[in-house]
């Protein structure tokens, strides 16, 4: 069974950093690409990156641009999402999911990823 943990979430103050780690089980994370989502309180879901499963391709949503960095380890099954000079309107809930086609343009819609995670809580508050 195809399965995604995600990790690393807590609370931190503006302007701190947090990695958040998306794990994979049952399945070789080489052949895809893995997005990155938020759901914050009263807000629509929204694509925050995504990367190809070789690595070679990633994309950010304008929102986190700057800030926040996508990287993956096949090697550990693992992907990253470093998040750097955080925000109080980064406070939400971060989901990794699946999605068989190339990381292209944009993160993508939500419809077209699989396998999500539960997520973890970010919150940044001072």
């Amino acid at each position: 069974q195809l399965q995604l943990v995600e990790s690393g979430g807590g609370l931190v103050q503006p302007g701190g950093s947090l990695r958040l780690s998306c794990a994979a089980s049952g399945f070789t994370l080489d052949y895809y690409t893995i997005g990155w989502f938020r759901q914050a309180p009263g807000k629509e879901s929204e694509g925050v990156s995504c990367i190809s499963g070789s690595g070679g391709s990633t994309n950010y949503a304008d929102s986190v641009k700057g800030r926040f960095t996508i990287s993956r380890n096949n090697a550990k099954n693992t992907v990253y999402l470093q998040m750097n000079s955080l925000k109080p309107e980064d406070t939400a809930v971060y989901y990794c999911a699946a999605l068989i086609s190339p990381c292209g343009n944009s993160v993508g819609k939500q419809a077209e990823y699989g396998s999500w995670g539960q997520g973890t809580r970010v919150t940044v508050s001072s």
